[in-house]
């Protein structure tokens, strides 16, 4: 029978990602439907071989639908994700409008899947560098409980959408003919042979907002207020693919080799851990992947019971689209599809 899809926001940089994952993953569909703002619809696009016609979204586009895949801004997201749930349909929303919400679950499959079940209609998909880092940290607090994590990240262009992309290759391109850089649009400054620590808008205590969403969320996500997150975002000249340097300090004694053993036995983790075979996770090798790699997992001496590691993942594949996925493939099992 399958599940009535539709993909709102289907012809931005993530909606192309859903189609590419959905065909991955073969999702159980039985219909499926690629939705837009008014200025988009019309347009056409394929997927599996077919080609659609995008459609507007309005309250009727939603009427028979079982599951919507959202990547929309937040401001539309405000208004036509509780449209979609009205309609009946349950919303599984990228944007950042629903993540803090005390009604919404918050939700990574291979941490929180129980929260699923608490929906209201929508369920929010966190943040891109969030979700990674809380695959890691998920099976290591279960095993000697985490009191703390320090993260520096180092996130690439595509985190700006198809602009930050856009404007990312020119400026590669004009430097590489020894031309001048055009001017920024989507980035803060020029990305190109530079590190960006201020890439996102700042918000409170001058933390910026991508910093801000990984403190808050990592709580909700983990079931743990008690767990005190300390973040670094940075942008840095990568298409895709976010990696991040994580400092873990627990409760409990635990060892590097613990650690690889619980995380090489973890949902979702491929540990790359011997560096003097050059077996390291790198942001190159984890586009197209749905896994969260981990590495250069270490004592941290300094402190006691800390270790350091390092997390990469495809932030438009696992940090995005696939998580996101992932959520309405166990509820399509729940719906009995």
């Amino acid at each position: 029978m399958g599940v009535n899809l539709a993909v709102m926001g289907a012809t931005g940089l993530v909606g192309e990602v859903m189609r590419q994952v959905l065909e991955d993953r073969r999702f159980p569909y039985g219909s499926i439907k690629f939705l837009a703002s008014k200025r988009s619809a019309g347009k056409t696009l394929s997927f599996a071989g077919k080609t659609f016609v995008v459609e507007e979204a309005t309250p009727d586009a939603f009427r028979g639908v079982d599951i919507v895949l959202s990547s929309t801004p937040a401001s539309v997201s405000r208004e036509i994700s509780p449209m979609a749930a009205k309609a009946g349909a349950v919303v599984v929303d990228n944007s950042s409008a629903w993540r803090m919400d005390p009604n919404t679950p918050l939700v990574v499959p291979e941490v929180n899947p129980h929260d699923i079940d608490k929906h209201q209609g929508i369920i929010a998909n966190p943040n891109c560098s969030t979700i990674q880092m809380v695959v890691v940290m998920k099976p290591l607090h279960d095993a000697a409980r985490i009191k703390r994590v320090v993260v520096s990240t180092y996130q690439a262009s595509s985190g700006k959408g198809a602009s930050g992309l856009t404007e990312f290759d020119r400026q590669i391109e004009a430097i590489g003919k020894g031309q001048t850089v055009p001017p920024v649009t989507a980035h803060k400054h020029q990305l190109a042979g530079n590190c960006l620590p201020d890439d996102w808008v700042l918000g409170e205590d001058d933390y910026t907002e991508e910093e801000l969403k990984m403190m808050k969320e990592t709580k909700k996500i983990m079931g743990d207020d008690s767990i005190e997150v300390s973040a670094t975002c940075v942008r840095v000249p990568v298409r895709t693919g976010h990696s991040e340097s994580l400092n873990l300090q627990f409760e409990k004694p635990i060892s590097a080799a613990q650690a690889r053993e619980i995380l090489g036995r973890s949902p979702g983790i491929i540990v790359l851990d011997d560096a003097s075979k050059g077996q390291v996770p790198l942001a190159q090798d984890c586009v197209g992947k749905d896994e969260t790699f981990v590495g250069r997992i270490r004592l941290d001496r300094s402190a006691p019971h800390c270790l350091n590691l390092w997390v990469v993942a495809d932030n438009l594949r696992k940090g995005a689209a696939t998580n996101a996925i992932q959520i309405a493939e166990v509820l399509a099992k729940k719906m009995g599809k």
